[in-house]
C-alpha cells in the first residue's frame, strides 16, 4: 500500500487543537495517513504506509514521550522502515518527521514550531516549503483554515507528481466537537475527486456553516421588522418556531433562545424561503 502523498501534521497550541491534512493520488487517503488525539499528537503515516504507526504512536504520547522518541522507536522497531514516512507533532508543539531512504524521489520533510511536514513521489521539495511556509505564515488563524492553506499551496508549488486523487481534514480538541461532547472538530475526506483540495475546502465551508460558531455579541437583536420577517418566512416554510426549522436545516447548533438570531442562521433561513418563490 503505497500512499505516495504530501501531509501536515500539527497543532495549534494556544486554541488546544491537533491536526493532520494530507492529499495524494490515491483512493481515500483519510482512511490510512491521519491520526490525532485531543492533548495528546497528531500523526501522519504514509510512503509505503505502516498503518499501525497511528494507534501505537498515540500510546506512546499518551504517556508523554517527545516526539523524535516516538518516531525513533516506530521506526526502530519496523523492518520496512526504509519505505516508511512519518510526521508526528507532540502535546508540546515539538515535532519530528523521518523519511526512509527507500521513499521514491522527491521525498522529504521539514519540521517547525508545531509542525511536521512531510511527503513522497513530489515533483521536489517545494511541495513540502509550501506546507511548511503556509503554515508559518498563517499564525492566528483557526488551525482547519490553516491545514487546508496548507495543502493548497502545496498543490501549487507541485503537490504529487501522479496527480490529484483524495483529501482529509482531520482537527481534534477536547470537547470541541459536535455539542461540545465530542473531541473530534473536524473530520472531513474527499475520496475520489479531481481536483480534491478544492472540494475539500468546499466542504469545509459547509462544516463550518452548520457546526461553526458566531460571537455572541455578532448576532442580531430579534425584534421589530427583524423578528416579522422570521416568522413570515418560518410560515413560508411551514414551520412554529426557528428552533423547529433549525434542527430540519442541521443548524441547531446556532440556534440559542428568541431574542438574537445568528447571521449565519438567518442568511439560510432567508435562502431557504427564497427557494419557494423560485421555478422549478
Amino acid at each position: 500500500m503505497i500512499v505516495a502523498t504530501y501531509s501536515i501534521a500539527a497543532c495549534d497550541l494556544d486554541a488546544a487543537q491537533w491536526g493532520v491534512a494530507v492529499q495524494s493520488k490515491f483512493l481515500a487517503v483519510g482512511s490510512v495517513v491521519p491520526w490525532a488525539e485531543a492533548h495528546v499528537c497528531a500523526i501522519a503515516t504514509q510512503a509505503y504506509a505502516n498503518p499501525r504507526y497511528g494507534p501505537d504512536g498515540l500510546a506512546l504520547l499518551r504517556d508523554d514521550l517527545p516526539a523524535a522518541e516516538v518516531v525513533r522507536l516506530l521506526v526502530g522497531a519496523d523492518d520496512g522502515r526504509d519505505e516508511r514516512q512519518v510526521g508526528v507533532v507532540d502535546r508540546h508543539g515539538d515535532a519530528a518527521s523521518y523519511t526512509g531512504t527507500a521513499c521514491l524521489d522527491w521525498a522529504g520533510g521539514r519540521t517547525g514550531a508545531g509542525y511536521a511536514a512531510q511527503g513522497n513521489i513530489l515533483v521536489g521539495a517545494a511541495t513540502v516549503d509550501g506546507l511548511a511556509d503556509t503554515f508559518e505564515a498563517t499564525a492566528g488563524k483557526p488551525l482547519a483554515e490553516r491545514l487546508i492553506d496548507c495543502l493548497a499551496a502545496a498543490q501549487l508549488a507541485g503537490g504529487d507528481r501522479r496527480g490529484q486523487q483524495s483529501a482529509s481534514l482531520l482537527v481534534v480538541e477536547r470537547g470541541g466537537g459536535y455539542a461540545r461532547l465530542s473531541d473530534v472538530v473536524v473530520d472531513l475526506r474527499v475520496d475520489d475527486h479531481s481536483r480534491p483540495v478544492e472540494e475539500l475546502r468546499r466542504l469545509y465551508a459547509l462544516h463550518d456553516q452548520l457546526f461553526g460558531s458566531t460571537p455572541r455579541t455578532a448576532w442580531l437583536p430579534l425584534d421589530g421588522a427583524l423578528r416579522a420577517e422570521v416568522a413570515e418566512r418560518l410560515t413560508a416554510l411551514g414551520f412554529k418556531s426557528l428552533d423547529d426549522w433549525a434542527g430540519v436545516a442541521n443548524l441547531e447548533l446556532r440556534v440559542d433562545g428568541d431574542d438574537a438570531i445568528d447571521p449565519v442562521v438567518l442568511e439560510a433561513l432567508r435562502a431557504a424561503a427564497s427557494d419557494l418563490d423560485s421555478p422549478a
